[in-house]
Protein backbone atom coordinates (compact mmCIF):
# COMPACT_ATOMS: atom_id res chain seq x y z
CA UNK A 1 0.00 0.00 0.00
CA UNK A 2 2.77 2.34 0.46
CA UNK A 3 3.83 2.16 -3.59
CA UNK A 4 0.17 3.38 -4.24
CA UNK A 5 1.37 6.63 -1.69
CA UNK A 6 4.38 7.46 -3.22
CA UNK A 7 2.72 6.92 -6.40
CA UNK A 8 -0.02 9.43 -5.53
CA UNK A 9 3.02 11.69 -4.43
CA UNK A 10 4.40 11.87 -7.36
CA UNK A 11 1.79 12.39 -9.47
CA UNK A 12 0.72 15.16 -7.10
CA UNK A 13 4.30 16.76 -8.12
CA UNK A 14 3.89 16.25 -11.49
CA UNK A 15 0.35 18.26 -11.85
CA UNK A 16 1.95 20.83 -9.58
CA UNK A 17 4.68 20.84 -11.83
CA UNK A 18 2.20 21.47 -14.54
CA UNK A 19 0.64 23.79 -12.54
CA UNK A 20 3.32 26.32 -11.84
CA UNK A 21 4.58 26.08 -15.19
CA UNK A 22 1.45 27.56 -16.65
CA UNK A 23 1.50 30.31 -14.15
CA UNK A 24 4.82 31.55 -14.26
CA UNK A 25 6.04 31.18 -17.88
CA UNK A 26 4.43 33.80 -20.20
CA UNK A 27 5.78 31.68 -23.64
CA UNK A 28 3.17 30.51 -25.19
CA UNK A 29 4.78 27.13 -26.45
CA UNK A 30 6.09 26.60 -22.47
CA UNK A 31 2.26 27.21 -21.15
CA UNK A 32 0.92 24.48 -23.89
CA UNK A 33 4.11 21.82 -22.60
CA UNK A 34 3.01 22.48 -18.91
CA UNK A 35 -0.68 22.08 -19.83
CA UNK A 36 0.42 18.47 -21.21
CA UNK A 37 2.48 17.22 -17.96
CA UNK A 38 -0.80 18.39 -16.07
CA UNK A 39 -2.96 16.42 -18.23
CA UNK A 40 -0.44 13.14 -18.52
CA UNK A 41 -0.36 13.44 -14.43
CA UNK A 42 -4.16 13.23 -14.19
CA UNK A 43 -4.65 9.96 -16.93
CA UNK A 44 -1.78 8.52 -14.26
CA UNK A 45 -3.86 9.08 -11.51
CA UNK A 46 -6.56 7.77 -13.29
CA UNK A 47 -4.56 4.20 -14.46
CA UNK A 48 -3.80 4.11 -10.49
CA UNK A 49 -7.30 4.70 -9.66
CA UNK A 50 -8.05 1.84 -12.16
CA UNK A 51 -5.01 -0.57 -10.70
CA UNK A 52 -6.13 -0.12 -7.14
CA UNK A 53 -8.90 -2.99 -7.12
CA UNK A 54 -6.71 -5.03 -9.43
CA UNK A 55 -4.82 -5.59 -12.48
CA UNK A 56 -6.87 -8.45 -14.67
CA UNK A 57 -9.19 -6.94 -17.09
CA UNK A 58 -12.95 -8.17 -16.54
CA UNK A 59 -13.24 -9.70 -19.94
CA UNK A 60 -14.47 -13.24 -19.99
CA UNK A 61 -12.07 -15.77 -22.01
CA UNK A 62 -15.20 -18.24 -22.74
CA UNK A 63 -18.65 -16.07 -23.35
CA UNK A 64 -20.56 -19.53 -23.65
CA UNK A 65 -18.98 -21.38 -20.29
CA UNK A 66 -17.80 -18.13 -17.82
CA UNK A 67 -16.15 -18.87 -14.92
CA UNK A 68 -18.03 -18.81 -11.73
CA UNK A 69 -16.45 -15.54 -9.97
CA UNK A 70 -13.67 -16.15 -7.33
CA UNK A 71 -12.79 -14.05 -4.48
CA UNK A 72 -9.11 -14.10 -5.33
CA UNK A 73 -8.90 -12.74 -8.21
CA UNK A 74 -9.15 -8.74 -8.31
CA UNK A 75 -10.41 -7.21 -11.43
CA UNK A 76 -9.45 -3.78 -12.67
CA UNK A 77 -12.32 -1.43 -12.71
CA UNK A 78 -13.25 -0.63 -16.38
CA UNK A 79 -14.96 3.10 -16.07
CA UNK A 80 -11.74 4.76 -14.81
CA UNK A 81 -9.87 3.01 -18.01
CA UNK A 82 -12.87 4.30 -20.49
CA UNK A 83 -12.22 7.93 -18.85
CA UNK A 84 -8.91 7.53 -19.88
CA UNK A 85 -9.07 6.63 -23.63
CA UNK A 86 -11.39 9.63 -23.46
CA UNK A 87 -9.21 11.82 -22.17
CA UNK A 88 -6.35 10.63 -23.85
CA UNK A 89 -7.87 11.51 -27.03
CA UNK A 90 -9.63 14.88 -25.84
CA UNK A 91 -6.09 16.24 -24.26
CA UNK A 92 -4.34 15.12 -27.64
CA UNK A 93 -6.86 16.96 -30.02
CA UNK A 94 -6.68 20.41 -27.54
CA UNK A 95 -2.86 19.70 -27.61
CA UNK A 96 -2.62 20.06 -31.63
CA UNK A 97 -5.09 22.36 -31.91
CA UNK A 98 -3.08 24.74 -29.57
CA UNK A 99 0.18 23.97 -31.62
CA UNK A 100 -1.70 24.83 -34.43
CA UNK A 101 -2.66 28.32 -33.16
CA UNK A 102 0.62 28.80 -31.45
CA UNK A 103 2.25 28.72 -35.02
CA UNK A 104 -0.08 31.05 -36.88
CA UNK A 105 1.10 33.51 -34.08
CA UNK A 106 4.65 32.61 -34.45
CA UNK A 107 4.84 34.62 -37.86
CA UNK A 108 3.10 37.81 -35.68
CA UNK A 109 5.85 37.20 -33.07
CA UNK A 110 8.62 35.00 -33.10
CA UNK A 111 9.20 34.78 -29.33
CA UNK A 112 5.81 33.93 -28.66
CA UNK A 113 5.27 36.25 -25.63
CA UNK A 114 2.54 36.31 -23.81
CA UNK A 115 2.64 40.24 -23.35
CA UNK A 116 3.11 40.93 -27.43
CA UNK A 117 -0.40 39.60 -27.97
CA UNK A 118 -2.14 41.76 -25.19
CA UNK A 119 -4.67 43.73 -26.92
CA UNK A 120 -3.09 46.89 -25.95
CA UNK A 121 0.36 45.99 -27.26
CA UNK A 122 -1.16 46.23 -30.90
CA UNK A 123 -2.49 49.68 -32.37
CA UNK A 124 -5.67 50.21 -34.20
CA UNK A 125 -4.76 49.47 -37.81
CA UNK A 126 -1.28 48.11 -36.88
CA UNK A 127 -2.46 44.62 -36.71
CA UNK A 128 -0.95 41.77 -39.67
Amino acid sequence: MEAFRLLELLILVAVLVGFVGLLLRRNLFLKVLAMDVMGSAVVALFVLVAARSGLQSPILTDPVAPEPASASVALADPIPQAVILTAIVIGLSIQALLLVVITRLSRVDPSLDLGSFEMGSFEAGGRR
